[in-house]
C-alpha cells in the first residue's frame, strides 16, 4: 500500500491502483452526495463538484501527494455538503441564500432588459433557450424564468398551447409502458414469464413479422395489448 502515501516516484503498476482507487472511491462520493447533486449543478453543487474534482485530481499526476489527505478531505468535504442540504431542507432563510429565486426574463411577449442583466446573459442566449423549448416567437410566451440551475423554465400564452383531448373532454386510454422482452438480441424471459408469453410465441412472431430470429433484433417491445414492435440491427 505504499502507493497510498507520498512517494519520491511511483511505478507504473502503482500509478494504475492508485487511478482505480480514486475511480471507485469517487463512485462512492456521487453515490453518497445523491442524484441531485449530478443532475441539477446548483451553486453548492457546482462549488463542491469543483473543489473535489481538484483535490482528487493533483494526486492522479503527482506522486509527492499521498491518496490519504485528498481522501480525508473528501470525505469532509461531502459531510459538509450532505450537513448544507438538510439545513437548507429545515430552514427557508438558508435555502434563499444558496438557491436564489427565479429571475423573469420574459413577461407576456415582452423581453426583460433588467431581467437578463440579472441573470448575466445576452438575447442569443434566451433565444437559444426558447428554440430548445420548440419556441419560435417570444411573442408566444407568457413567462420565462431562470431557474437557480442555469435552465430557462417556458410557459406559452394559452392561446399558443397544443391541443389536446383534455381541451375538449375527449375520453383517453391509459397510459401505458410498453415491455422490453428483447434487448440486443437477447430474451428478457421475466418480462416474458410477466405477460404469459412463452419464448416460442416470441421466435415465431419474430420469424412470421420480420423472417429474422432473435440475434438480429436490437429492441422489441410488447404492450397490453399485444402489439409487438421489432427493431432490428442496421
Amino acid at each position: 500500500m505504499d502507493f497510498f502515501h507520498s512517494q519520491e516516484s511511483l511505478t507504473t503498476m502503482e500509478w494504475i491502483l492508485r487511478a482505480i482507487i480514486a475511480y471507485f472511491f469517487l463512485l462512492v462520493v456521487a453515490k453518497a452526495m445523491g442524484q441531485r447533486s449530478i443532475a441539477q449543478l446548483r451553486l453548492i453543487d457546482f462549488a463542491i463538484a469543483l473543489i473535489i474534482g481538484n483535490i482528487i485530481a493533483h494526486p492522479l499526476s503527482d506522486e509527492h501527494l499521498g491518496l490519504k489527505g485528498s481522501m480525508t478531505t473528501t470525505a469532509v468535504l461531502v459531510l459538509l455538503y450532505i450537513g448544507s442540504v438538510y439545513t437548507m431542507l429545515k430552514w427557508p432563510g438558508i435555502r434563499k441564500l444558496i438557491n436564489p429565486p427565479p429571475i423573469t426574463l420574459v413577461k407576456d411577449g415582452e423581453i426583460l432588459v433588467k431581467g437578463l442583466k440579472k441573470a448575466r446573459i445576452s438575447i442569443d442566449i434566451l433565444l437559444e433557450e426558447l428554440r430548445e423549448e420548440k419556441v419560435e416567437d417570444v411573442k408566444k410566451v407568457a413567462l420565462a424564468l431562470w431557474e437557480a440551475d442555469g435552465k430557462v423554465s417556458v410557459f406559452l400564452d394559452p392561446k399558443y398551447e397544443p391541443i389536446t383531448p383534455s381541451t375538449y373532454n375527449l375520453a383517453t386510454e391509459p397510459f401505458d409502458l410498453p415491455i422490453t422482452i428483447v434487448k440486443e438480441g437477447k430474451i428478457n424471459f421475466q418480462e416474458l414469464l410477466q405477460i404469459n408469453k412463452p419464448e416460442d410465441w416470441l421466435i415465431a412472431a419474430l420469424k412470421n413479422q420480420h423472417q429474422t430470429d432473435v440475434r438480429n433484433v436490437l429492441l422489441a417491445t410488447i404492450d397490453r395489448k399485444s402489439n409487438l414492435k421489432v427493431f432490428l440491427y442496421k
